[in-house]
């Protein structure tokens, strides 16, 4: 894998603002989001919001991605995104949930995830997770996906490569009726393949009008995941594999977690809805 040396905190910008006309997530401004106790099935109408989140948290994901290069900050891709959800009508749905301070996360090379944008500057050759979600009409999308930052060598390239496949692969177990514990066992498995670890500890979630509804999705064959899976039931997928352990540290900042050993990961996340015969990915720009 790449010899390049380990990442270390940068300098945080002054938080962005936000546009006063842009409806704000209750969250905001307080130390925790109040406690989900609403149904995880939606209706059609919170379907149809969660669809125009989606799809401008894809299209954010997509502009700032546009501007990966070597030389290029983490900054820069917060403020292209920050911008683009913003003229969108969207809130950044991170921007302030539970004190974050940016409007996207970015988590290079052995950073599994959280990642705050600074003033890092990418190189050739990283790895680059960008993970967006937008708030709009009450309801939230969230998605994240890992690039390619110049020449990246095989075995991050392939390790990329099959993370993505490893999330289409669990969308397409999706099905009413079936324990969601099937998603992890589809990664899991698929994964094992390659020797790669499997990220136990952070999760997909429910999703809907609150950010992190309590459902929980793990990517691992978990025994206790039982909940059924109903058509109407919105929730997250994002696997976080690793060329190595799946165990982490986090950084003193209390968000970037990165891998034990710092050999690197990737991660590819989309929102979706069960239907009556499999899944619809919200989060398709």
């Amino acid at each position: 894998m790449s010899g390049q040396s380990l990442l270390v905190p940068g300098e945080i910008t002054p938080v962005r603002s936000v546009p006063g006309n842009i409806r704000r997530p209750e969250y905001v401004g307080k130390p925790a989001p109040t406690p989900y106790t609403g149904p995880e099935v939606q209706d059609a109408d919170t379907i149809e919001r969660m669809r125009i989140a989606g799809r401008i948290a894809a299209q954010a994901m997509a502009e700032a991605a546009k501007h990966i290069a070597p030389g290029v900050t983490t900054d820069e891709l917060d403020r292209v995104a920050h911008e683009f959800m913003c003229d969108h009508g969207a809130y950044p749905s991170t921007l302030g949930y539970r004190g974050f301070p940016k409007s996207l996360c970015s988590s290079l090379n052995e950073v599994i995830c959280h990642g705050i944008p600074d003033s890092t500057v990418l190189r050739d050759g990283d790895i680059v997770n960008l993970d967006v979600t937008a708030y709009i009409n009450d309801v939230h999308g969230d998605n994240n996906a890992t690039y390619l930052c110049g020449d990246v060598d095989e075995e991050s390239r392939l390790l990329v490569e099959r993370t993505e496949e490893s999330l289409n692969r669990a969308v397409k177990a999706v099905r009413p009726g079936r324990q969601v514990n099937v998603i992890g066992r589809v990664i899991e498995s698929y994964a094992k393949r390659f020797g790669y670890g499997v990220v136990r500890d952070f999760t997909g979630h429910g999703i809907n009008a609150s950010f992190h509804s309590g459902l929980i999705i793990p990517h691992y064959d978990s025994p206790h995941a039982t909940t059924v899976m109903q058509p109407g039931m919105t929730f997250t997928i994002e696997p976080m594999l690793t060329l190595g352990t799946h165990d982490y540290d986090m950084w003193d900042d209390g968000w970037t977690v990165v891998t034990k050993d710092r050999k690197r990961t990737a991660q590819f996340e989309h929102t979706l809805v069960v239907t009556e015969t499999g899944a619809e990915i919200l989060t398709l720009p």
